[in-house]
């Protein structure tokens, strides 16, 4: 078989192809620098297996080992429901309508606020301790963190003698493992102690194990009930050891390994029935039994099996020799393309650090956290910043990591079926603006912030998202019933605001902004994004409902109510309105975008299908302005790069790579710390993820009925590739790459078969499209179907703006690999 369309200047070569395979150097993954951390906590080096994590500040003579265990939260199991909402519920409903918002934000802070309990508290399980006697005094400092395998080392020399400290925190053994080496024999001498703020105990078994065991905080009236166990077992080769007054004491060794365990009696989100010593030992003393180049050899496997998935090359200058820290403060303001790969893929380490399955799902600050009470409680908060964590999880090649979040969907349309009923005589489930460890689901903080009851609808997103990737129905069943019960709230809560008659969400706001003309009131009805979410919801819900062949009356139900919901509106500026009422103020720099959800994470704005709301969109953003804190700046790097501006999406990533504290203005803040967290300010781990999912969008987006590669590229990244992206409809990017800023090859594998459509930019660079077949006919082939150029219709959209795309469709087969070749 033989075809061939001709297109103006296009050329594409169709094939089948083994999988294309990139190397990457590992230099190109490291973080590295040639000081220790001393005491900034932002400068330290993360280190983690979902479970437990550890900050490395690498300093010579006082080494200081941050630990985090992500069960390790204030309070106990507890409910936040307030019962008196449901009685006033349609008064606050009334005076909305009316206009009144002020009364009815008093009226729902009395009502519907929380009586006392806000959420609990992420909390540290402490400090291991490392006193190095005589390491005050050092040369030839050097300490990384290198991401392909996941290990963070420190080396230095105290006269002669090289000093070697490697970390890494260990999946397959559960453990933080510390490795201390010296290139002459018997010169390693060193103090070992465990520290932590709480209420706690030390105690030594046999010389060579440390324990301390503590309980967590009390907070807003529910008292402290995790108990934990933190152990620290030490093997050392030559020399001796002791233990004096609770510390561990090393003397004379050549090497030392430092296990290090830590568990809770935290069962589940009702359940804190475990023996937290009774796990802690089985941990370390597992542990203990293997030596430290099996633990590594281990630890490194199960980490690559992830973290190897996705290469990325955006090209490579001189600034890449630069230390990390160093090439922050000049990315502004030189060409470090490699430095935006870096952070790309330390956005995948943390991601796969931070969240494993089986565990929690990461939270404000994924697992590291040094402080007894951290900002916003270092909790899940659910109007943007716990979603935006796992943005990149499916397209990156992380759908792993995503279970944490989906299991904690289940168990929260568990607990928000009381809320629902109790506070709304709904039926179904509800949430709120944030959850903790103990799944509560009430109104969290002033009812300025609290009052939001679409938590729910946006983390359905989630669940249905992954069943676009991965096109399993058994998965699909196993959450089918959080999406309907997330459904079902709303076909209840719903109600008819009285001037068009649609069915709107109220009381609500749009997070966590208020127009002007409220007065610092954010109290409201039908916000757009509350429109967007309950629509993106309503449609997913269908959607899964007809694929699993099932409620076809609730179906009905889910259409008619759709059809009722506010339509996207255009307000007088030209921008896409916040509210229902034309109420934005065209000099709002609020860091919250939530009425662009519409436009990403879902997928309900287009250029090709809705060009006036796209034309809005922009105006909003434009509007809206760039400078904001760290997380603002990772959703806006996605909006641009759904904007398809590649070069504003770009200038979006050099602000959030400054220094922080670096931009100033109105809202501002952002910027990355030293170690590459992203700064809100504080340190919050979302803007991290958020700007690794901008960069994917950048280079290949697939919610618009296509795959669309290279919809956002910046003039700066002329030449690269990247391979192992996911994209929906079970399709993988083995391989792409581009070459002076023009697509050259993709390769794409198709995991479940069916149509796969290609939405390419149009470059002028060939004269027709042909079918190679290897010298023998290919029946995948034969329905090949070239479709012609698509542009978006609306005039007043200049085709500066919208990249003008060839779409293609071919019919796959499951488990095939195809090559699409540009020829010149």
């Amino acid at each position: 078989m033989h075809n061939s369309i001709r297109k103006k200047g296009v050329v594409f070569t169709i094939l089948m192809s083994l999988t294309f395979f990139v190397s990457a150097q590992n230099t190109d993954l490291k973080l590295w620098y040639n000081a220790p951390a001393a005491e900034v906590w932002e400068a330290a080096l993360p280190v983690g297996n979902g479970r437990l994590g550890g900050m490395i500040f690498g300093n010579p003579g006082k080494e200081l080992i941050s630990l985090n265990e992500t069960s390790i939260w204030s309070g106990g199991p507890n409910r936040n429901d307030n019962p008196d909402a449901l009685k006033a519920l349609p008064e606050i409903r009334k005076l909305i309508f009316e206009g009144r918002y002020q009364q009815a934000s008093k009226m729902a802070a009395q009502n519907i606020q929380s009586k006392g309990i806000n959420g609990m508290m992420y909390q540290p399980a402490g400090d291991l301790s490392l006193e190095f006697p005589g390491h005050e005094i050092y040369t030839g400092y050097y300490r990384e963190l290198d991401l392909a395998s996941a290990v963070a080392k420190t080396t230095y020399k105290v006269g002669n003698t090289t000093y070697t400290r490697t970390v890494f925190a260990s999946v397959p053994d559960q453990a933080i493992i510390i490795h201390l080496a010296a290139d002459k024999p018997h010169s390693l001498t060193f103090d070992a102690s465990l520290l932590s703020e709480h209420d706690s105990k030390v105690s030594v078994k046999s010389d060579n194990e440390l324990y301390l065991s503590g309980k967590s905080s009390d907070k807003d009236g529910v008292s402290g009930a995790v108990k934990f166990e933190t152990g620290a077992g030490i093997k050392q080769q030559g020399g001796t050891i002791s233990s004096d007054n609770g510390v561990l004491k090393v003397s004379g060794a050549t090497s030392a390994t430092i296990y290090i365990s830590i568990a809770t009696n935290f069962v589940n989100y009702k359940d804190i029935s475990a023996d937290e010593k009774q796990k802690n030992a089985a941990y370390l003393h597992a542990a203990m039994q293997k030596d430290y180049r099996q633990l590594s050899k281990d630890h490194i496997a199960a980490y690559q099996r992830y973290f190897n998935r996705v290469k990325i090359d955006l090209g490579k200058t001189t600034s890449a020799t630069l230390p990390t820290d160093q090439r922050v403060a000049e990315f502004a303001k030189g060409n470090d393309p490699q430095l935006a790969a870096l952070y790309y893929q330390f956005g995948r380490y943390l991601l796969i650090s931070s969240s494993q399955p089986g565990g929690q799902p990461a939270n404000l600050q994924g697992i590291w956290n040094n402080k007894m009470n951290p900002p916003w409680g270092s909790k899940y908060t659910i109007n943007i910043n716990t979603e935006m964590n796992y943005w990149p999880a499916e397209e990156s090649n992380l759908t792993e990591m995503h279970g944490p979040l989906i299991e904690m969907v289940k168990e929260l349309s568990e607990t928000g079926k009381e809320t629902a009923k109790v506070m709304y005589g709904a039926g179904g489930w509800v949430t709120h603006h944030n959850t903790d460890l103990w799944r509560i689901s009430g109104p969290v903080d002033a009812i300025n912030y609290g009052m939001w009851p679409m938590g729910g609808a946006w983390l359905s997103r989630h669940v249905f998202e992954k069943y676009l990737y991965n096109g399993d129905k058994e998965y699909l069943k196993t959450v089918y019933p959080a999406l309907k019960g997330a459904a079902q709230f709303y076909l209840d809560f719903l109600v008819e605001e009285p001037v068009q008659g649609w069915m709107v969400v109220s009381p609500s706001m749009s997070p966590e902004n208020s127009p002007k003309s409220h007065h610092d009131v954010s109290i409201a009805a039908g916000t757009t994004m509350d429109n967007q979410l309950v629509f993106d919801l309503f449609t997913n819900t269908i959607r899964a409902a007809e694929a699993l062949n099932t409620d076809a009356a609730l179906i009905d139900k889910l259409k008619k109510m759709r059809k009722r919901l506010p339509p996207m509106q255009v307000g007088q500026y030209g921008q896409l309105q916040e509210w229902m009422q034309d109420l934005d103020n065209p000099d709002d720099k609020h860091r919250h975008v939530s009425h662009l959800f519409g436009l990403y994470p879902a997928g309900q704005i287009s250029p090709y299908h809705t060009p006036e709301l796209f034309e809005a969109a922009k105006n909003s953003m434009i509007q809206r302005g760039d400078v904001s804190t760290g997380w603002s700046m990772g959703w806006k790097v996605n909006l641009w790069a759904r904007l398809q501006d590649g070069n504003h999406a770009y200038k979006l990533i050099t602000n959030q790579l400054t220094p922080a504290g670096v931009n100033q203005g109105e809202n501002s803040g952002g910027g990355t710390y030293p170690n590459l967290f992203d700064a809100h300010p504080p340190f919050q781990i979302d803007g991290n993820f958020g700007c690794t999912a901008g960069i994917t969008e950048m280079l290949v987006q697939s919610h618009d009925e296509a795959i669309h590669l290279l919809p956002a590229l910046p003039d700066v990244w002329r030449d690269g590739s990247i391979s192992g992206l996911r994209v929906r409809g079970g399709f993988e990017i083995e391989h792409l790459i581009w070459k002076d800023g023009h697509l050259d090859e993709v390769v794409i594998k198709s995991t479940l078969g069916g149509k796969c459509r290609l939405r390419v930019p149009d470059q002028i660079r060939g004269e027709r499209l042909t079918v190679a077949t290897g010298g023998n006919p290919n029946p995948f082939f034969q329905s090949l179907e070239v479709k012609p150029a698509i542009i978006a219709a609306n005039a007043n959209l200049k085709p500066a703006e919208i990249k003008e795309t060839l779409l293609y469709e071919v019919d796959t087969k499951p488990g095939k690999t195809y090559k699409f070749k540009i020829a010149k």
